[in-house]
């Protein structure tokens, strides 16, 4: 016969993690898993592919002055370089962001999470900052680079001092393309049990906004309702943070507006959706 133990009180031996650290926790993770996916190290590193390009384009520069009449160095190529990271934001986004609430969903996770000392917050924090860390890596830290590479290779900061506002430009706008689309993604990702499914609403959010700006611009012969567009409103405000001509006539404004109103959307949708019992009405 087994002798019974002394199950009697005994004080926790652990350390006590402060309130309001809790998402460090959920971040750490979510990054661990992710990086833990050759895929998607695959389409972090093909991200990459422009950046690249692009050195080697300011390498041609700085060594063969005569080549600046057809690759020019100026903000343009920074804005440029950003819009073209567009396209790996839209992957990273659905890879990364379709089932990080989703998956927990599905799992009956958010109830284990929830029901511990952790904040919704920091929760929602926690998710958010997985994929804000990955989209940051292939928009604000290559164009970052790009800039100190350009001032290396000139062997001058003149560029920067003739262009003072390039650096906080490119922060500024890829924190915009990040907030937008991480907001975005995990709100979409709060209203569904199944990654596929949000990946589908995440794509149709896009490319049917896109759709639909293209139709009204033929039909009214103008690019004033470019408002409805995800994408033409990120571009407009990237314009105006880079002082260049915007694309569109859209005001600069509106655009602001459009986006802040999608970010607001999004944080109500997971208010709403991110609670440690679901209500089935």
């Amino acid at each position: 016969m087994s002798p019974i133990h002394d199950q009697s009180y005994r004080r926790f031996a652990g350390t006590r993690l402060p309130v309001g650290s809790g998402w460090s926790v959920i971040a750490k993770a979510g990054v661990r898993a992710m990086v833990g996916k050759r895929a998607f190290l695959a389409l972090m590193i093909f991200a990459w592919i422009p950046f690249v390009v692009r050195c080697v384009q300011l390498f041609i520069v700085a060594n063969y002055p005569q080549a600046g009449s057809l690759i020019s160095v100026d903000p343009k190529m920074f804005r440029d370089f950003l819009d073209q990271q567009g396209v790996f934001v839209f992957f990273t986004t659905i890879y990364a962001g379709a089932g990080l609430i989703a998956a927990d969903r599905r799992a009956n996770a958010l109830q284990i999470y929830l029901s511990k000392p952790l904040l919704r917050m920091e929760y929602i924090g926690g998710k958010l900052l997985v994929l804000a860390s990955f989209l940051l890596g292939v928009t604000l830290l290559p164009s970052v680079l790009l800039i100190l590479l350009q001032v290396a290779l000139s062997g001058s900061t003149e560029f920067i001092r003739n262009n003072l506002f390039v650096i906080p430009a490119v922060v500024l706008a890829s924190l915009v393309q990040v907030t937008v689309a991480s907001f975005t993604m995990l709100a979409l990702s709060s209203l569904s049990k199944s990654s596929r499914y949000v990946s589908l609403l995440y794509t149709g959010a896009i490319f049917f906004t896109e759709a639909m700006f293209n139709a009204l611009r033929v039909i009214t012969g103008s690019t004033r309702v470019a408002w409805v567009s995800i994408t033409a409103n990120l571009q407009t405000v990237m314009d105006a943070i880079f002082r260049l001509p915007a694309r569109y006539e859209t005001p600069t404004l509106v655009s602001v507006l459009v986006l802040l109103a999608l970010v607001a959307v999004s944080i109500s949708v997971l208010e709403r959706r991110v609670k440690g019992v679901e209500v089935v009405s």
